[in-house]
């Protein structure tokens, strides 16, 4: 038999990640007003790197995943009201997959050298979406490679041009996943059991 505090725990799980994948969903509808070869500029890149930093590894990949079975079963969540698997093949499909590894990348670190130092945890919150905008850059450019054809030059190209706005993005992500564990310590990450 489960027991109440159990119950709790999990549907607070549950609303944590629907509402972070929610949140994705939010960040498509705001576009940044440019394109890289078919990839929009939007503020998925805040949203994901969030999901992982505020939730852990596990619920924000869980949140990510959320996200994007949703477009995948239909509903027209992916940038620009697309939907469906043909957008896993097209050029926006290594950045899905990678939102995905971002979001494990960026939580694992925060949930293992998260402590109490305020200055020190935005530092590390940093670092953390830094290491997950990398692994979500790579597999942006593995996905102008395989799904678009380009080479790694070309699709490196094609990727640094968000680099700025990512970065900024990440900056942005720093400060509201620490301000987020400030008012919360301890409640938000991932309980290690």
């Amino acid at each position: 038999m489960t027991d109440l505090k159990t119950r709790e725990s999990t549907a607070t799980d549950i609303a944590l990640i629907a509402a972070f994948a929610a949140l994705t969903v939010a960040a498509t509808l705001i576009p940044l007003g440019f394109d890289v070869g078919g990839v929009p500029a939007t503020l998925q890149t805040l949203t994901v790197l969030l999901a992982g930093a505020v939730l852990g590894a596990k619920r924000g990949l869980l949140a990510n995943a959320l996200y994007v079975a949703m477009g995948l079963a239909g509903l027209p969540v992916f940038a620009g009201g697309k939907a469906g698997f043909g957008v896993m093949v097209g050029p926006t499909g290594g950045y899905l997959i990678g939102f995905l590894a971002a979001a494990v990348v960026t939580g694992f670190l925060v949930e293992r050298f998260l402590g109490s130092n305020p200055v020190k945890n935005l530092i590390l919150i940093f670092a953390a979406g830094f290491a997950g905008l990398i692994v979500l850059t790579a597999c942006g450019i593995a996905g102008f490679m395989v799904n678009v054809g380009l080479s790694a030059m070309d699709s490196l190209k094609l990727a640094l041009v968000f680099l700025p706005f990512d970065l900024a993005k990440t900056a942005l992500m720093a400060f509201v996943a620490a301000a987020t564990h400030r008012a919360f310590p301890g409640t938000l990450i991932a309980r290690r059991t």
